[in-house]
């Protein structure tokens, strides 16, 4: 179906059927698309670095429910602006330079999909999404990101800017996540377990309780982090700078700290007292 350039702004289009719609330039504003079927739809057309207007507008508009599955999301520009994708079906779809600053995208299923370069995702809201099964996110903007108890198990996220994001009780078992920036990001209770942090920014990080049983942090920074009561056995701790950080009641068991630096750390174990 093509219906590029078409002017549907505020239009009720909930439940439409529009697989493999082309809507580059579709003025889509303000529209009610909750429970559309989307499946393989185009919503720019041309590379990324082509002007906004050749991208679809959908500010403000209701997605919820939507199945964008395979969806072209590659949005250049400011074309995207408060989008509802509540329980949104995003599955495969690339999303690359996609603009969903503060977008709600709250239990949305993203497995598989791809975030890449310039994917704007500043304050959204994915909390409870489902990002595990492959989905790829390299260098995306994700600052300030509500990530709690997301669903990232082996999700690829090489150079994520993920900057006080809060990704509390987060699944991310076996995720890559390499050169990640984290720096006051919250992870406290995340499942870390196998995750290959190398190299990662966590200064300043909170990850109370977080469990990181045989991950790889070779060469993260760790510096005033909060790792209060996490369970590091069996991690590997190689050249990590714990300068400050608060290990209170953390398992290091089997933990390699070769060349970790533990200046000032508090290393009070269970059980211990400060005398």
């Amino acid at each position: 179906m093509d219906l590029r350039g078409e002017q549907l702004k505020g239009r009720d289009l909930q439940r439409a059927k529009l697989p493999a719609a082309r809507l580059a330039g579709a003025n889509l504003k303000g529209s009610d698309l909750r429970g559309a079927v989307l499946v393989k739809a185009v919503l720019q057309e041309g590379h990324v670095l082509d002007p906004p207007d050749r991208a679809a507008n959908l500010s403000d508009a209701k997605l919820a429910g939507t199945s964008l599955k395979a969806a072209d999301l590659r949005m250049p520009g400011e074309s995207v602006r408060v989008v509802v994708l509540i329980f949104a079906n995003l599955a495969g779809a690339s999303m690359e330079g996609a603009q969903l600053r503060g977008a709600k995208l709250k239990r949305a299923q993203l497995q598989g999909a791809t975030l890449l370069g310039r994917a704007q995702l500043q304050g959204a809201d994915l909390r409870k999404a489902k990002l595990h099964q492959g989905a790829f996110l390299q260098g995306a903007q994700l600052q300030g990101a509500l990530l709690a108890y997301a669903e990232l198990q082996g999700a690829l996220l090489f150079s994520p800017q993920l900057q006080g994001a809060d990704l509390g009780w987060a699944k991310l078992q076996g995720a890559w996540r390499l050169e990640a920036q984290l720096q006051g990001a919250k992870l406290q209770g995340a499942q870390l377990q196998g995750t290959v942090l190398f190299e990662a920014q966590l200064q300043g990080a909170n990850l109370d309780g977080a469990v990181l049983s045989k991950a790889d942090l070779t060469g993260a920074n760790l510096a005033g982090a909060n790792l209060k009561n996490a369970d590091l056995r069996g991690a590997v701790l190689t050249g990590v700078i714990l300068t400050s950080a608060n290990l209170e009641g953390a398992d290091l068991r089997g933990a390699d700290l070769t060349g970790a630096i533990l200046e000032t750390a508090n290393l009070i174990g269970p059980g211990d007292s400060p005398g």
